[in-house]
């Protein structure tokens, strides 16, 4: 079929209205207690860690990903859907050959454009880019065109009605709590068109998603006439929730709010999706990490706008359950591969972990809506934790090839990525995960910092520079830093419109001795690293607990210099003794960053033999170079890598030799840039795991 995508760049989509609201940008309040600094009002600096990832997503990964939405047919899918609108009676509608097997790949592969679209809107903030704009605008008039009169956009069902996507069912919604991902696809559109009003005040995407957004409410349901359904793959209901604030319809949060009351009541009932039992019963993180992680983030968001205190405690409790017994030392989450799905309690294997990179960034917007809705700073922690070590190891560092799991060790051989490969691929055939991280990574910014009343918390460390509302005014902060690899931040007031500004400093739990907020880890060595806080050169200090882990530097004016000193020692943390896979193990962690073994620095020898002593001396290396030759072209790297002195087991001809050898470590993120070779993050130390 000829491709319609030159000629419906010049369809204009229908345009519903738009609340006063939106059209002054104004958003509501999102029901939580504390506020999230957005994305538009945070610069990174580029020649900075996280400006060197935004770059990436910028140059590279999305780029490659609407390359993609090209090359394997995600535009191709809306032409034909938009085609048959056009042609009801075209004959091809009667037999199910009608191209549909050429084109159709998942039925959820729409959302890979929803998500470039995102993360190329978050970039626009950052980097303003007429053609980027324009290029989205022209995919817009492409989705527009495919989306049915009363609001339906679903191209595995319009391109064929009479004879769908095999996972779409014969009428709309009968397959969604199965295969179908009607409410899946919604959700990402949502998300993907708030993200582009609020970068560019462009309606275009806004009205189309509202428009489905619309037909959703209209159909799903439990009032008589509707379907009575939920999503078979979570998303829709924090997307909803989002919609609300930004447009105030309350129809929206209704909808999230059925959505989730009744999971677990419709006939379809499966620990996979989370639907064995009613939310207000569940205590235990189970089933599709990724599906359970946006549930986990749409309960808190429906939790904080109505205000709903038996959803708190639901998530509440799913929440210890994960950070207390389900969750590695990465922050990663999703312990096996059948069903991409958490294991038991204490269920962590490390080289079969699947680890799914979606399932990280779902846990980044769970433990982000917990501190919002609590104000604590161990959510900040574990998001950390996840940010920097389960996250960002999905995509290479020049960001053109992406991991789906990302285990804790690896031989080189097992199959652990999806497609049976052993290295990063340059794109998968279900590509969720390299879509996900396009949307993603641009959104880091809005991570930040966060408000309440007159209290502006810093939660992440990154050299930026942000403007932040405080009562009204604006309080314009500069803040430089090496975060991660040293803990010196300094903070500057460029300006402060606003009176009695205190700036909350997070301590993280690593500061404190704390590798979790719970006792799954723990660190083994006797370092008792320190901090110190001032402003202006006066130390300033408090109760931390009665600060909720935040240290207030109180008053904050124009010209105010607050510096932060976190000592960085180089830790071992061992896993509570439930952790079988970990028992008689150590691994090693310098400030937010865990680090791994990787035999390509280590004279290629097998790093899974290596054994660390009771009381390892590290030293550090700083600006370690390393060369990325999965990626032709891509220039090396530099990190802050460890070595350290360690037992190498050898086959010998009379049994087993032991050697001793430098073993160097590098980040845990960094690993797998030179191909397929023995990696480990957690290192023998004691034989007793012999004894078993």
């Amino acid at each position: 079929m000829k491709s319609f995508i030159l000629t419906t760049t010049f369809i204009v989509a229908a345009s519903a209205t738009v609340s006063a609201k939106t059209n002054n940008q104004k958003v509501l309040a999102t029901g939580y207690p504390y506020t999230q600094v957005p994305f538009t009002s945070v610069k990174i600096e580029h020649n900075s860690f996280w400006g060197a990832r935004l770059k990436a997503a910028r140059e590279v990964t999305v780029p490659l990903a609407f390359s993609k939405c090209e090359s394997e047919h995600r535009y191709k899918n809306f032409d034909m859907a938009a085609y048959t609108l056009k042609h009801p009676g075209h004959p091809g509608l009667q037999t199910p050959e009608w191209d549909v097997a050429k084109f159709m790949g998942f039925s959820f592969d729409d959302t890979d454009v929803y998500k470039t679209i995102e993360g190329a809107s978050y970039i626009l903030q950052t980097y303003p880019d007429k053609k980027l704009k324009a290029y989205i605008d022209s995919v817009l008039n492409v989705v527009a065109a495919a989306q049915e009169p009363d609001g339906y956009l679903y191209t595995a069902r319009t391109i064929n009605p009479e004879h769908p996507h095999a996972w779409s069912g014969k009428k709309r919604w009968v397959k969604e709590e199965d295969l179908s991902h009607e409410l899946y696809n919604l959700g990402h559109m949502v998300d993907a068109a708030c993200a582009h009003y609020q970068a560019t005040g462009s309606h275009k995407f806004i009205d189309i998603a509202r428009r489905y957004a619309d037909c959703v409410c209209r159909e799903v349901g439990s009032a008589s006439g509707k379907t009575t359904v939920v999503p078979g793959h979570q998303i829709a209901e924090m997307a909803l929730a989002r919609l609300y604030t930004l447009t105030g319809e309350k129809r929206y949060l209704d909808e999230a709010k059925y959505l989730l009351d009744f999971r677990g009541k419709t006939s379809f009932r499966n620990a996979y999706s989370q639907s064995h039992k009613p939310i207000l019963e569940q205590d235990e993180a189970v089933g599709h990490a990724v599906r359970a992680g946006y549930m986990y983030a749409g309960i808190a968001d429906v939790a904080a706008l109505t205000k709903d205190s038996a959803y708190i405690k639901t998530v509440d409790r799913i929440w210890q359950n994960i950070y207390g017994k389900k969750v590695y030392l990465t922050g990663g989450v999703g312990a096996r591969h059948t069903g991409e799905s958490f294991g038991n309690n204490y269920e962590l294997p490390n080289m079969t972990a699947y680890n799914e990179t979606c399932a990280a960034i779902s846990m980044v917007y769970l433990n982000e809506r917990m501190f919002l809705l609590h104000g604590e700073s161990k959510y900040i922690d574990c998001l950390e934790r996840t940010l920097y070590n389960g996250v960002i190891s999905g995509m290479s560092m020049d960001g053109g090839r992406f991991f789906y799991p990302n285990p804790l060790s690896s031989d080189g051989k097992f199959a652990f990525n999806a497609d049976n490969n052993t290295t990063r691929q340059p794109w998968f055939g279900c590509a969720c995960c390299p879509s996900n991280l396009c949307r993603f990574i641009p959104s880091v910014p809005g991570y930040l910092y966060g408000v309440k009343d007159n209290n502006i918390y810093v939660n992440l460390f990154a050299a930026n520079t942000s403007t932040i509302q405080v009562g009204g005014k604006d309080v314009v902060l500069e803040e430089s830093t090496q975060y991660p690899w040293d803990g010196d931040i300094q903070i500057r007031v460029a300006k402060s419109a606003a009176k009695n500004v205190n700036l909350l400093v997070r301590i993280p739990g690593w500061v404190q001795n704390q590798v979790l907020p719970s006792d799954l880890y723990k660190y083994s060595d006797t370092a008792k690293p320190a901090y110190t806080v001032s402003i202006n050169g006066k130390k300033v200090d408090a109760d931390l607990a009665a600060n909720k882990g935040y240290l207030p530097v109180k008053n904050i004016k124009k010209g105010d210099v607050v510096r932060i000193h976190f000592d960085m020692p180089i830790r071992t943390v061992v896993a509570n003794k439930n952790v079988k896979a970990d028992e008689g193990r150590v691994a090693v962690e310098r400030g937010p960053i865990v680090y791994c073994a990787e035999a390509a620095d280590n004279q290629g020898e097998p790093v899974l033999r290596a054994v660390m002593s009771k009381q390892p001396s590290f030293d550090l290396v700083d600006n370690y170079k390393i060369q990325n030759t999965e990626t032709k072209g891509a220039p090396a790297f530099a990190v802050k890598a460890i070595t350290t002195q360690a037992q190498m087991l050898e086959d010998a001809a009379n049994g087993v030799s032991v050697k001793s050898q430098k073993l160097t470590l590098i980040p845990y993120y960094a690993w797998n840039h030179r191909g397929a070779n023995q990696m480990n993050v957690w290192f023998v130390q004691s034989l007793k795991m012999l004894d078993k």
